[in-house]
């Protein structure tokens, strides 16, 4: 019997979304409290499942009999909505756990984010509900909405004020607010949801988890993420590649983009390196589209409907208003987007229909000439056209005046090969109705209509990890398990075994003696692992004749135990002096948020000052390694702009590719900088000068 139960059980998708009973904790009989809406809005929609208030002053609520308790309910519960104050939480779970009640969503507040006796407190819960086999949803979030299973469990004030669309777009956010925003936003565009959940403190069912369950959904198509932070980033890594690979979408907004709040770190990338870009890294990693406006976070499902991620970023642009087309084409500019003149083919075939088009990058239709089905013409042809890979559209004032105009020139376009988006330059609600309607992406803003089509355009297919051979990473993990303090000729060391070149060097140790001496100038530097910046505590010399070595080491010595006596002194690095073309910064960082990864930019002691760095989430290839480097603007002198010398980039891209490596060989490094590796000529490689490792 218990065996055949257990096959029965419904899954935990079905118990979120498709709940047989829910259970309301808490519930009031005062309609002006928040702990009465559930009910009401349950009850309202016509939820098909047994509604069931729990409260032991109570014997019935809205007409419906009420329970002192949980275990007072004589039929199983799918999933209880809990209302009671903080305090009683640890109970009420308890009763669930008895009960059998495999999920729970948390309306009350009172947790994690009051501080650490809330964050004790909502630890000892989750402790408690592992231990009876309940999942959580919260705490101290808003709940959750199934628009196709009619099920508002809920207290959000705008399940009220807005009539509810079923539609193909799911909706997970940290904040809870914001669904009511995007329900109101949408409402009168009649754009629909599937499902709108509120993640709240993210305790135990994670982003990651509802995307899962998400891309598993028959009527999900497209998924949206509210995000203020990534809390759980190997779990939403994997969870949008399920979803890429079920054909949904995931797309993202995220706050944060500032680099306020990071936590401080030991090496220059740290500093380097803000949230946003760390966001971008994950999210282009893992084939999540990203936004920048809620309004392009509505808009974009329509735009990428039945598309894949394009082959690049150029987009077709007509309009019959040249200055709202302007403002996407300027907004399309500053985001690194291209809008490429119509070659000449193109605007031969048109030639050959009567139509006359200039060779311009927007295709402008003066006033009074977009009739006669001009303007569809040239619509067809744009999105059948291999010269770009997304269309815009911008339609006028008529668009509002003459709403089924867009009938006339936009729907009876051949619709389907690339996306297009429709902007609506006027305040035409009816058009944009009229647009959704038909399937095609309208846009309100010129704002959100680029930031949209840049997102496509800049959606990648999830990334795939290099194949990396055991016997390549071999000696790095060695050297790597076997260091506990790290300095700088154990960094060298390490970087040499992943096959990062380094420079020549010898050591000098505090108890003095002779030295083969080092080819040429060197640079000579004070060796401890307590002391990470060694050019800014003034304890590098560089340019050192060979017969000066010794003298100047031992300055550097006398220095370091002045300005640093706590520090452990090794000696100092006796270390070739190395040129080339140009100085890069390679960074390796282990984030809380997203995982490993790894960073390209300007080098030297001015690393920190330069904001042009690429960020990729490590390991990668050198295919990959060869795109951060397209994207360090500094870098393009060295491909041969205006007949300069070209650099080795080939052989940069190596480095970075091998450098990445430190996601994969262990040792519990945090962290890992060579600042600068040297670029020379090409075929002439490159080599690494200085380097840090930290835990």
């Amino acid at each position: 019997m218990n065996v055949m139960k257990d096959i029965a059980r419904p899954s935990l998708g079905d118990c979120m979304f498709r709940p047989r009973a829910v259970a309301l904790i808490g519930a009031s009989a005062d309609p002006t409290k928040n702990n009465a809406r559930p009910q009401r809005y349950l009850t309202e929609a016509s939820f098909a499942g047994k509604i069931v208030p729990i409260n032991p002053g109570r014997s019935e609520i809205m007409g419906l009999p009420c329970y002192p308790d949980l275990q007072s309910v004589p039929f199983d519960i799918d999933h209880a909505f809990i209302m009671v104050p903080a305090a009683a939480i640890e109970d009420v779970i308890d009763q669930c756990g008895r009960k059998g009640v495999p999920v729970v969503t948390i309306f009350t507040a009172g947790f994690a984010e009051l501080g650490e006796e809330g964050l004790a407190l909502q630890k000892r819960m989750v402790e408690r509900a592992r231990a009876a086999n309940v999942r959580i949803l919260g705490p101290n979030c808003i709940g959750l909405i199934n628009l196709q299973g009619r099920l508002p469990l809920t207290a959000n004030a705008a399940v009220q004020e807005e009539k509810l669309r079923p539609g193909p777009v799911s909706v997970v956010s940290q904040s809870g607010s914001m669904l009511g925003s995007m329900l109101t936003r949408a409402a009168v565009r009649g754009i629909g949801f599937s499902k709108m959940i509120s993640i709240g403190n993210e305790a135990d069912l994670s982003v990651g988890e509802m995307v899962s369950l998400l891309a598993q959904d028959e009527d999900t198509k497209v998924i949206l993420l509210f995000l203020e932070t990534i809390r759980d980033g190997a779990a939403l890594a994997s969870a949008a590649r399920e979803a890429f690979a079920a054909g949904k979408a995931v797309i993202a907004y995220k706050l944060g983009r500032s680099a306020l709040g990071r936590q401080v770190a030991a090496s220059h990338t740290g500093a380097m390196v803000g949230a946003d870009e760390l966001a971008q890294a994950f999210f282009r990693a893992n084939g999540i589209l990203r936004v920048e406006t809620l309004e392009a976070l509505i808009e974009l499902p329509r735009l990428i409907e039945g598309h894949h991620p394009p082959e690049g970023r150029r987009v077709g642009m007509m309009t019959a208003t040249g200055g709202a087309a302007a403002m996407i084409v300027d907004r399309l500019g500053l985001y690194g987007d291209t809008v490429p003149e119509p070659p000449e083919d193109f605007r031969a075939r048109l030639a050959g229909e009567g139509i006359e088009i200039s060779d311009s990058p927007l295709i402008d239709l003066p006033m009074g000439s977009s009739g006669g089905g001009r303007y569809t013409r040239i619509l067809s042809e744009l999105i059948a056209s291999d010269h770009c890979d997304a269309v815009v559209s911008v339609m006028g004032s008529s668009a509002r005046s003459n709403p089924q105009m867009i009938c006339e020139r936009v729907l009876n376009a051949k619709i389907g090969a690339k996306p297009l988006a429709v902007f609506l330059a006027p305040q035409a609600d009816e058009g944009l109705r009229i647009l959704h309607e038909a399937g095609i992406a309208g846009f309100r803003t010129p704002e959100s209509c680029a930031d949209a089509v840049h997102a496509y355009l800049n959606w990648h297919k999830p990334a795939v990890a290099p194949d990396l051979q055991e016997a390549e990473l071999a000696e790095a993990r060695r050297i790597a398990a076997g260091t506990n303090d790290w300095d700088e000729v154990k960094a060298s060391a390490l970087f040499a075994a992943l096959g990062v070149p380094v420079a020549e060097s010898r050591v000098i140790t505090v108890a003095g003696g002779a030295v083969e001496p080092v080819s040429g100038p060197a640079a000579v530097k004070c060796l401890s692992p307590d002391i990470l910046h060694k050019s800014d505590a003034g304890l590098v010399a560089l340019g050192v004749s060979p017969e000066a070595v010794a003298g100047v080491a031992g300055d550097i010595l006398r220095k370091a135990r002045a300005a640093f006596p706590d520090a452990r002194l090794e000696g100092v690095l006796v270390q070739k002096m190395e040129a080339g073309l140009a100085e890069v910064i390679l960074g390796y960082r282990k984030d809380p948020e997203v995982g490993p990864v790894v960073v390209l930019g300007m080098g030297g002691i001015t690393a920190e000052l330069r904001p042009s760095i690429s960020v990729r989430i490590a390991p990668v290839d050198a295919a990959t390694a060869q795109e951060m480097i397209a994207e360090v603007p500094e870098l393009r002198k060295l491909a041969g702009f205006r007949n300069l010398p070209k650099g080795d980039l080939a052989a940069l891209a190596e480095a970075i590719a091998r450098f990445s490596r430190l996601a994969v060989v262990g040792g519990d490094i945090a962290e890992a900088e060579i600042n600068p590796l040297i670029i020379r000529e090409e075929n002439h490689g490159v080599v690494a000068v200085d380097g840090l490792v930290a835990r």
